[in-house]
Parts: C-alpha cells; structure tokens; sequence
C-alpha cells in the first residue's frame, strides 16, 4: 500500500501498486453485487443522493463503470496518452450529461443484478491479462490501463457509499479501495490549490499540503483540516459541503487558512 505523503508542486506523481488496484477493485465490485442481490423491486425505487436517479440508475451506473473497462480493450489503443490520474477529476464534471444519459439507458435495458453480472463477466474475461500500459480510448481522454483501474476503485467506493445512503445497507469498504480514493482525491486538491500553509490529513491513509502562503515545515503545522476518509470523499465529490461537515464535527480546521470551503467539491 502507498505510504501517505505530503506531495508539493515540486513532488512526483504518487504510484499505485498494480496488483493492489487490480484486486481492490475486483473486491469493492464483489461488495455491490452481493449487497443488490439483497435489494427489493421496492428499494430500486428508492431515491438517491445524484439528482433524480433512482437505486436503479445507480446500480446501472455501477455496472457501467465497470464495463467500461473491457469496451475500452475492445477498440484500438490510442496513439498517445491524454489524461493523466492526477489531472482526471478536473475532467469529470463535463461528463455529467452524459453519463447521466447513458445511466437511464443502461438502466430501462436490463435487471440491476443481471447487468452486474454480464459486466464481471466481461471485466474477468479481458481485463486479467491486458498490460497496465495499454492505453484506453476513454471519454474524458486517452488514459493507461493501470490509472483507469485507479479511477474505478474511486467510482466503486464512492458510489458504494451512495448505495449504502439510499439503502440504508451496510456494505463493506475494501481497505484497498477506499485507501485509493482517498489518496486520489486529496492529491487532486494539492494539485488544483498548490501550496504548503495547510496540511489536509485523512487518516489513516493520506496527508497533502495545499494553499499558497507560508510552507510548514518542521513541528505542529499552524493550519490544519483533519477528516475521515468517507467524510474527505463525500466533500470532495460534494456529497456534503465544508460548512454542514464542521457542524457535524466530521471534520477539524485550525488556523485561519484551514478553510477549504472554496476548493470543494473538487468533482461532481
């Protein structure tokens, strides 16, 4: 597992081990598909947090986002990488319509389990042997196998928590999963507000710098944001807001630069 680190504008990108992703989102897939065949025509109907979307959509977006991955093999490599892990959530809010289309389509096309089903089969027959380098012909862009895997693990837990919301179901978090959301998502706030006056820490699995202004660095930081990993997710993505999570006192800001309220959500 990647150790937390502090990245600044001078750090290198941080790496994924390979095999780890692979199975963490083979893992974090399992989860969803055991806990919608527990689901009741009625629970499908349910509403969700992701505007008008019912469990149903979202249970079709879910088995989307796992398709996507062997449609991808299926067309031909691109001839160059386009987008890259830490600059894919930048890209994403442009797709909303879209994927929101799709969703409703998948969704009026199929049983919620059944699409499951067919997309771990077609994820189990062409994804195990493709090479992590192998570049995707996907819609945000050209992207290399093995970071379009770590885009999945950020889909699936995110997404499993919004499954959970409208369910009420307790479905299990594969550590490896959520420890690589959360990771991607706190890069990707180093990287859209570079800086070092405010350290952001998502224990246990991740610590950025952020903010331009006075670099920290040795002793207690004078601006400091601490969360959970499911609260960072939910604020990034903005499935809560900065000022609702500090009166639930699901997160803690000290110092006078420790508000992250105008860089959030960081997608959506």
């Amino acid at each position: 597992m990647p150790s937390a680190r502090k990245p600044s504008g001078r750090a290198r990108a941080r790496s994924y081990d390979s095999a780890k992703t692979r199975a963490a989102v083979i893992a974090q897939f399992g989860h969803v598909r055991s806990a919608v065949e527990r689901l009741t025509p009625e629970q499908f109907a349910l509403p969700t947090r992701l505007g008008d979307w019912t469990v149903r959509e979202l249970v079709a977006h879910l088995a989307m986002a796992m398709e996507q991955v062997p449609a991808a093999l299926a067309r031909p490599a691109p001839p160059a990488q386009e987008v890259t892990l830490a600059g894919w959530p930048s890209v994403t809010r442009a797709l909303a319509a879209k994927v929101d289309e799709n969703a409703r389509d998948t969704a009026a096309g199929g049983e919620p389990a059944a699409l499951l089903d067919h997309a771990a089969a077609r994820y189990a027959e062409a994804v195990p042997t493709a090479s992590d380098d192998r570049l995707l012909a996907v819609r945000i862009g050209a992207m290399r196998l093995a970071d379009f895997l770590v885009v999945r693990c950020v889909e699936l837990v995110v997404h499993t928590d919004d499954l959970a919301a409208a369910t009420g179901l307790d479905i299990p978090f594969d550590r490896q999963a959520l420890a690589t959301a959360t990771r991607v998502l706190a890069d990707a706030l180093a990287v859209k507000v570079p800086g070092g006056s405010v350290e952001v820490r998502v224990p246990p699995f991740a610590v950025v710098q952020c903010v331009e202004g006075p670099r920290h660095t040795r002793g207690t930081p004078p601006n400091v944001v601490e969360t959970d990993p499911l609260t960072w997710l939910r604020l990034a993505t903005g499935r809560t807001d900065w000022p609702a999570a500090l009166e639930a006192a699901a997160v803690s800001a000290s110092g006078e630069r420790a508000d992250l309220a105008p860089y959030l959500p960081l997608m959506g």
